[in-house]
């Protein structure tokens, strides 16, 4: 017990939902990853990279847990890094299900626009923090200015990873105290300019937007929002289980089998009919196999990590981790929420992998950064877990340790001092200076 106390520092409840969902995620992507299975001639093979990235990632988590929090300052040099980055993902990205949103660096493949979350975060709280050292309207413009390139980058390979991001981004101005007025002029013009550029997808043709390399993905995202608002009554077979409704059409059937009464872990049928069963679906197969019951279970994790974020956040007495951590939870929370909200049909399809769950090598490991800077943070700014390191006081060295009973009873004057006063005088103040 004592190992496992010096071993999980900061916040322990972080760590449990930390524990939980990896568990979850082992479980449910052995049993979703059965398609990747077949194809495999070694069977073992998805599930064994899933949870190389997982081991990974939970040693990730415990070393940047002992890092001072302080620290993560320096990921502001991610922003730049992001910069170029995704500049050479446009250029020279690998191209999967009709994206370029993945980068080949020395035979490893990475998604950069994880990375750019990861340091989008760390740079508008580390401008939060400095209110003292520039003004609130340079603060601001240096955010929307930073933000504004990668988001304008990651735009046009992944609408809904930008989305997600500008909007975490906002909600920590929102908490870093940027004036109100600032931030609703901001949100008009971006849902005026949002739904210019939505309408103006049902007035240039198809051919043209394909034509545009920085906007190809437009006549993609224009079927998803009219397949969203379609699918909803039709009894149709051929409509149901079109291109554009094959995903979500197998994910409510997923649902619906799930029910009250689980089917258990490996008994899930729309695993083999689900392309991404494994990543962006995987909360149907949780709900097809755990049922309804841990479908909410999976969901209520997610809402406790937030609870304790902000718990978190309220004990810090700098500003830096305050907003760093709050930016990690936020981010972590509304992606999970984002895919499990496509997963239930309440948007459209947006391709955003649940947090520590679904499969996925960047994501999982940027995941694992971000509950390692929380419980940092939880540590070196909240001073939560530290019990166990907070040393006896110690006493000074200048101070004798008190006399016993027959040392006072046997005390000889000193007489050779010149002593002001009478022997009995020396003795009470020799006896107080001891003590």
């Amino acid at each position: 017990m004592d190992l496992v106390s010096k071993l999980f520092k900061g916040d322990r409840v972080i760590w449990v939902i930390f524990i939980f969902l990896c568990l979850i995620s082992a479980m449910e992507v052995f049993s979703a990853t059965s398609t990747l299975a077949y194809k495999n001639v070694n069977h073992w093979e998805p599930i064994a990279r899933h949870g190389s990235f997982l081991l990974f990632g939970a040693i990730t988590v415990l070393v940047l847990h002992n890092v001072p929090c302080r620290l993560f300052s320096l990921g502001i040099l991610l922003l730049p890094v992001s910069v170029i980055l995704l500049l050479m993902t446009f250029f020279f990205g690998v191209s999967e299900n009709d994206a370029n949103r993945w980068l080949r660096i020395f035979g490893f493949q990475i998604q950069p626009s994880e990375i750019a979350k990861l340091g989008c975060v760390i740079f508008v709280a580390f401008m939060l923090s400095r209110r003292g050292k520039f003004t609130e309207k340079q603060i601001y413009r240096w955010i929307l200015v930073g933000v504004g390139i990668i988001c304008a980058l990651i735009m046009p390979e992944n609408f809904s990873t930008a989305f997600m991001l500008f909007g975490v981004c906002f909600l920590m101005m929102f908490v870093g105290q940027i004036s109100l007025l600032r931030l609703g002029k901001l949100a008009g013009i971006l849902t005026l300019a949002l739904g210019l550029f939505v309408a103006s997808w049902f007035i240039i043709p198809d051919k043209a937007w394909s034509k545009v390399p920085a906007l190809d993905r437009v006549p993609t995202w224009k079927k998803r929002i009219v397949s969203k608002s379609n699918n909803g009554d039709t009894l149709d077979t051929k409509e149901l289980f079109n291109k554009e409704n094959y995903q979500v059409s197998h994910a409510k059937i997923a649902i619906a089998r799930g029910g009250l009464s689980p089917q258990l872990p490996g008994h899930g049928l729309q695993r083999d009919y689900l392309p991404q069963a494994y990543s962006d679906f995987i909360y149907a197969i949780i709900i097809e196999e755990l049922g309804l019951y841990g479908g909410v279970a999976v969901m209520l994790l997610y809402v406790w990590l937030l609870f304790r974020v902000g718990m978190i956040a309220r004990k810090c007495d700098k500003h830096f981790p305050k907003f760093l951590v709050l930016g990690c939870g936020l981010l972590l929370v509304v992606q999970a929420l984002a895919n499990m909200a496509v997963a239930v049909n309440l948007i459209p399809v947006t391709g955003q992998p649940m947090p520590l769950v679904s499969r996925g090598g960047t994501s999982t490991v940027i995941s694992c950064v971000y509950i390692g800077i929380i419980l940092s943070v939880s540590r070196f700014g909240a001073h939560i877990g530290n019990e166990d390191d907070v040393l006896p006081e110690e006493k000074p060295a200048d101070v004798s340790p008190a006399l016993t009973e027959e040392e006072i009873n046997n005390w000889v004057p000193d007489t050779s001092v010149d002593v002001i006063g009478n022997a009995e005088n020396q003795k009470e103040e020799r006896i107080h200076e001891k003590i």
